[in-house]
């Protein structure tokens, strides 16, 4: 079976059009490559759309659609379409196909095309001698699927959907946790504003030591990279051996930020008790600032996750505009801290317990995406 026979009708390509900023939360979404994450679901949120008075109409998806990425090294990443992330229409570089629930359960073929046997069939086709990799609707259309009865179609589509939808809820709650947080700060910040010049590193620790991969072989790390952020925001197991290059101990109480491309918001808190069975390290792209306890760590937090330290960042970015820009070290800790400090005590008793919660999900994510990736494997 192709998944073209799976179809209502033949793929669409998606449409052509350039992407404005939404100005009301009711502008429909405009999808593109980048906006899918590498597990395959949706960035947290949309900010695009497209011009009034572009034709759309043919460019709506709807329930039971799957898109894929058809060029670059995104090529084969898709999104099954959700009704809860509300109208959208997707770009020219993702292909559609609208799966008949009369001939499989739809939900089967999302998780079938997250499979590693599928992903790879796509990268091989994508390939073929190839600089940029690309594939064409015609070719996604071949591949090949193993239909076992509708019913286990249902039990393993409705058990990784489970999964799914809980990470989805514990990935909202967490944003609207950091939310409170960023309120909370705002709020602080005003209140009470420094009394004079202190910059980060006059406070925090802003060392860190090296992880020497070729000294720790055959261990396994837990690996807070920037595509493991990009995707769901969950560090990786993986075995030093899949590793080239040196990295970054991540520190008790640390907070990570990346240096690069700044004015995509990347700040990770991890509670380090969660990951004490194996070393944790970070990509050497992240910037580390380190609190003595969990109260600090929350304190840090807030200050780099906060707008005004973004806009600091973007602003001292050097590099190509929408390529691959980058913040020295030394810039990113000279940021002014805008509060009093001798009153920090009284905002880490607000944040730290905040944060704490969220930690705690992140951490359940984690958990819930390894037992994803091992039922993945056992049903494809």
């Amino acid at each position: 079976m192709k998944l073209i026979d799976l179809c209502i009708d033949k793929a669409k390509y998606g449409i052509n059009a350039s992407a404005v900023e939404k100005t009301k939360d009711e502008d429909i979404s405009y999808l593109r490559i980048t906006d899918i994450k590498e597990n395959n679901e949706l960035n947290s949120k949309l900010t695009k759309t497209v011009k009034k008075g572009t034709s759309i109409s043919n460019y709506l998806l709807k329930e039971n659609d799957i898109v894929f990425a058809r060029t670059g090294n995104s090529v084969g990443k898709n999104y099954f379409y959700d009704l809860r992330d509300g109208k959208i229409i997707y770009a020219g570089f993702l292909v559609k196909f609208s799966i008949n629930p009369q001939k499989v359960y739809p939900k089967y073929i999302k998780y079938y095309m997250q499979s590693y046997k599928v992903q790879k069939w796509i990268k091989n086709v994508a390939s073929d001698g190839s600089t940029r990799p690309n594939i064409n609707a015609k070719q996604l259309g071949q591949i090949p699927i193993s239909l076992p009865s509708k019913e286990i179609q249902e039990k393993i589509a409705n058990s990784l959907w489970m999964i799914d939808t809980k990470i989805k809820l514990n990935n909202q709650i967490n944003d609207n946790l950091v939310e409170l947080i960023n309120l909370i700060y705002l709020k602080f910040c005003a209140d009470f504003p420094a009394k004079e010049k202190v910059s980060l590193d006059d406070v925090f620790n802003t060392s860190t030591k090296t992880f020497n991969v070729n000294e720790n072989k055959n261990i396994n790390i837990w690996h807070f990279s920037i595509p493991n952020f990009d995707c769901n925001k969950q560090p990786q197991c993986e075995s030093t051996n899949s590793i080239k290059s040196n990295k970054k101990k991540v520190n008790s109480f640390g907070v990570l930020v990346s240096k690069l491309n700044p004015n995509f918001k990347r700040i990770w808190a991890p509670n380090l008790d969660f990951y004490s069975n194996y070393s944790p390290i970070a990509s050497p792209e992240f910037i580390q600032i380190n609190g003595n306890s969990q109260e600090e760590q929350a304190l840090i937090f807030c200050i780099l996750n906060s707008e005004e330290y973004t806009d600091f960042l973007v602003s001292n970015a050097t590099g190509s505009t929408n390529s691959r820009q980058r913040v020295k070290p030394k810039i990113a800790v000279s940021y002014i801290i805008p509060f009093d400090l001798d009153k920090k005590k009284g905002l880490e008793s607000l944040v730290s317990p905040i944060l704490k919660d969220i930690q705690q999900r992140e951490f359940e994510n984690t958990k819930l995406q390894i037992i994803k990736d091992t039922l993945l494997n056992k049903y494809f």
